[in-house]
C-alpha cells in the first residue's frame, strides 16, 4: 500500500504541476492581450489628444477673428454714428431755414395783393411751404431716431466685443501648448 499511496501522491502533485502550469500560461496569455488592448487604447488617446490640440488652436485663432472683426465692427459702428450726427445735424440747420419761411410767404402776401394773378400760385406755395416744414419736422424726429438706433447698436457691439475676449481668453492660455 505504501507504493499505491506514494505513486497517488506523485500523480496528485504531477496533476497539481500540470493545472499550475496551465494557469499559468493562461494568465500569461491574458496579460499579453491587455497589455496590447492598453497599447492600441494609450495609441488612441494619443491621437485624440493631438486633434483636440489642433481644434483648440483653430478655435482660439477663429476667436481671434471674431474678435477683430467686432473691433472693426465697432469702428465702423461709430464712423456711422459720427456721420448719423452729422446729417441730424443738417437736418436741424434745414428745419431753421424752413421756420425762415414763413417771413417769405408773408412778404409774398403781399405780392400776392400787387400782383393777383400769382395770388393762387403763392397760396398754394404756402401750403407746400407748411407741408415741407411738417415733413422736415418728421424727418428731424426720424434722424434722431435713427442716430439713438445706432448708439444702441455700437453698444451692443462694445458688449459683444468684451464678451468675446472673455471667451477668448483661456485658449490665449493654451498658446505656448499648441503647434
Amino acid at each position: 500500500m505504501p507504493q499505491k499511496e506514494k505513486r497517488m501522491f506523485i500523480d496528485m502533485v504531477g496533476r497539481l504541476s500540470w493545472e499550475t502550469q496551465l494557469h499559468l500560461d493562461e494568465r500569461h496569455h491574458h496579460f499579453h492581450i491587455n497589455k496590447i488592448i492598453i497599447i492600441a487604447i494609450s495609441i488612441i488617446l494619443m491621437i485624440l489628444a493631438a486633434v483636440n490640440v489642433y481644434y483648440v488652436a483653430v478655435l482660439y485663432q477663429d476667436l481671434n477673428g471674431i474678435v477683430d472683426n467686432m473691433d472693426s465692427m465697432h469702428s465702423n459702428m461709430q464712423q456711422v454714428s459720427r456721420r448719423m450726427m452729422h446729417i441730424t445735424d443738417n437736418v436741424k440747420e434745414f428745419e431753421i431755414y424752413m421756420r425762415r419761411m414763413d417771413n417769405i410767404v408773408e412778404s409774398t402776401g403781399t405780392m400776392a395783393a400787387m400782383m393777383p394773378s400769382i395770388a393762387s400760385s403763392v397760396g398754394q406755395m404756402d401750403e407746400d411751404v407748411a407741408t415741407m416744414d411738417a415733413d422736415m419736422d418728421k424727418m428731424a424726429a426720424g434722424m434722431r431716431h435713427i442716430d439713438q438706433r445706432f448708439k444702441h447698436m455700437t453698444q451692443g457691439v462694445t458688449v459683444m466685443r468684451h464678451h468675446v475676449r472673455e471667451i477668448s481668453r483661456p485658449m490665449g492660455a493654451m498658446n505656448p501648448f499648441m503647434p
